[in-house]
């Protein structure tokens, strides 16, 4: 193989190397640092919220920010089916159970589908609402911002409002995209709800390697997160705790690598537009598929770039176009597995799950790196057309 575009890596060009060796030298390279520090003061200031907990990843947000809505054994939340797994598992961590909630183009949480599950399948009583076929209360609403493309919260924050229900932004796909229009004009990714995960995994717009970042709308609520995620410590010298607490911190040498990411998190995102736009031009009038956009009246990171296919016109299934790609050297990957149907989650209610099969289906995720040239978006891009034109009927 001569040349091999991988799906999507860390781009390490600003001032990681440097921090890094910084944090190194100081001798502070775990749960403590005045990087930690750092990194939540500028993700703070980037975000325009008035406090950010940097935590052990994505998923430690999401289930911090359900111990703070409240959510207990029993209770449910609403999820979207077409995610990844990590926006689910944490509701079982708390021993409650999801409500699966089917996604509309955009990938995202369906809103009619939502109004017409809280209208038609539950009741409130007593300012909750109540779903009438197991009597359990639900809590909350999990929104995943898919690939960077944003859900329509004006929708969902209405009828969160009108139902009692709390709602958490996963944006950890979503780092840097915002509102450009309607009510939350100016609001970025989870900071609209009242809790907002983040993650820096390794295939993330910005990366610590392995960390993630919690907001919400209270300072308080953000401290108290913080306090939870360093094991409830009330009183560090003598180890006294009065609530039971999580080893969910970041490390220091984590986030000095995170510092220096965000620094160039605006640069990444201009990278993402210009290779977008490409990808466009490559793929224009492609007969076997388009290049999906993204919400009207906002500005997306584009984190991913995702490829529409009209699978009924192919000879070969997604797994073996796949393969096939990765061979001529290009690495591509599918959607997800809807999590309705994975082993752990088989027993919960989905509702009216129409689209995410379809989309789950014929989704083919493309290269999208930051340190992409526009050769490689080229060479991508005509070893991906080859592949699946050979296998058209």
């Amino acid at each position: 193989m001569a040349r091999f575009i991988p799906l999507s890596i860390p781009n390490f060009e600003g001032n990681e190397k440097k921090y890094v060796e910084d944090a190194l030298a100081q001798g502070w390279v775990s749960t403590g640092g005045a990087y930690i520090t750092q990194l939540e003061k500028q993700l703070a200031g980037y975000l325009h919220v008035p406090k950010a907990a940097a935590c052990q990843s994505g998923t430690a947000g999401l289930h911090l920010s359900l111990i703070e809505c409240g959510v207990t054994p029993g209770d449910l939340v609403i999820v979207p089916a077409l995610t990844f797994i990590a926006a689910v598992n944490p509701v079982r961590y708390q021993f409650a159970e999801p409500v699966f909630m089917d996604c509309d183009d955009s990938l995202c949480i369906d809103p009619e589908k939502l109004r017409r599950f809280c209208e038609n399948e539950c009741e409130q009583k007593q300012g909750e609402l109540i779903h009438k076929a197991s009597g359990r209360p639900v809590k909350a609403i999990i929104v995943v911002h898919v690939f960077g493309n944003l859900a329509d919260m004006e929708q969902i924050m209405e009828i969160a409002a009108k139902f009692h229900l709390k709602v958490i932004e996963d944006a950890t796909e979503a780092l840097g995209s915002r509102y450009t229009e309607g009510p939350y004009a100016g609001k970025f990714a989870g900071t609209i709800g009242d809790f907002g995960a983040y993650s820096f995994n390794g295939n993330k717009i910005i990366t610590t390697g392995g960390g993630g970042a919690v907001t919400a709308r209270e300072e308080e609520t953000v401290a108290h997160m913080q306090y939870l995620s360093t094991q409830a410590k009330d009183d560090p010298l003598f180890y006294i705790h009065d609530e039971v607490g999580y080893n969910y911190r970041m490390t220091n040498l984590q986030a000095a690598l995170g510092a220096a990411q965000l620094e160039e998190l605006d640069t990444f995102i201009a990278r993402k537009h210009s290779n977008y736009e490409l990808y466009q031009k490559l793929f224009a009038d492609f007969p076997a598929g388009k290049l999906l956009g993204f919400r009207q009246g906002t500005w997306s990171n584009q984190w991913f770039y995702s490829l529409e296919l009209k699978m009924d016109r192919l000879t070969c299934t997604l797994k073996e176009l796949i393969a096939s790609i990765q061979n001529d050297g290009v690495q591509t990957r599918a959607v997800w597995g809807l999590i309705h149907e994975q082993r752990p989650y088989r027993q919960y209610v989905a509702y009216e799950i129409e689209r995410a099969p379809y989309y789950s289906a014929c989704i083919l995720n493309i290269p999208c790196s930051t340190q992409l040239t526009k050769e490689d978006i080229s060479y991508a891009a005509k070893i991906i057309k080859g592949c699946i034109i050979s296998r058209m009927m």
